[in-house]
């Protein structure tokens, strides 16, 4: 039940229920740990859910985990030091990283800058969007895959889907929003 209950509360949220005529709005939920694609039609008020799909294993902390890696990888060539066994180090590296992403959102590049972070050694890098983005591409175009899937579902043409709702922090990222926008042709 909550799987419906979701992304009508998101067209609700949008006001997409106020608007007058059928419409097809499509709600793309990309959250912290979970994605979730969604296609309702929507006429006089009235929602219909006409198909959903969605991956339980996909979401922000597996972009956070792959900058995580790429940190750990970069420190240890810097320094020679392997950090994988410190909780707290990755865990300081991990707040870090999911703040570079939130950077990445608007910038063109992030600084990281973490104070004795394993073994006395300060560590400080930066990470571009193009990096960070070649990083998670295969997550970014496995986002599109549930799209088409409830295209399919419901029979219906992206020129067909008058709206689009983004949902979750990730889809502020710029190259979620960019494979969206070509997917649907502008």
């Amino acid at each position: 039940m909550l799987e419906l209950l979701l992304p009508t509360a998101a067209a609700i949220a949008y006001g997409l229920d106020k608007k007058g005529g059928e419409h097809n709005v499509l709600i793309f939920d990309l959250g912290g740990g979970t994605f979730d694609v969604s296609l309702l039609t929507i006429e006089d008020g009235i929602f219909e859910v006409k198909a959903t799909a969605g991956d339980t294993h996909l979401g922000g902390e597996d972009f956070d985990n792959r900058l995580v890696e790429f940190f750990v990888t970069e420190f240890k060539r810097k320094h020679r030091k392997d950090m994988t066994s410190n909780q707290r180090a990755l865990r300081r590296l991990r707040t870090a990283c999911e703040r570079a992403k939130r950077t990445l959102f608007t910038s063109a590049q992030a600084y990281i800058e973490i104070d004795s972070l394993y073994d006395g050694v300060d560590f400080n890098s930066t990470i571009t969007r193009a990096r960070f983005e070649d990083l998670c591409s295969d997550y970014f175009r496995k986002t599109m895959d549930p799209v088409a899937q409830v295209l399919r579902d419901s029979k219906l043409s992206k020129n067909q889907v008058n709206e689009i709702v983004l949902v979750g922090g990730s889809t502020r990222i710029p190259k979620v929003q960019q494979l969206l926008k070509d997917f649907f042709n502008g």
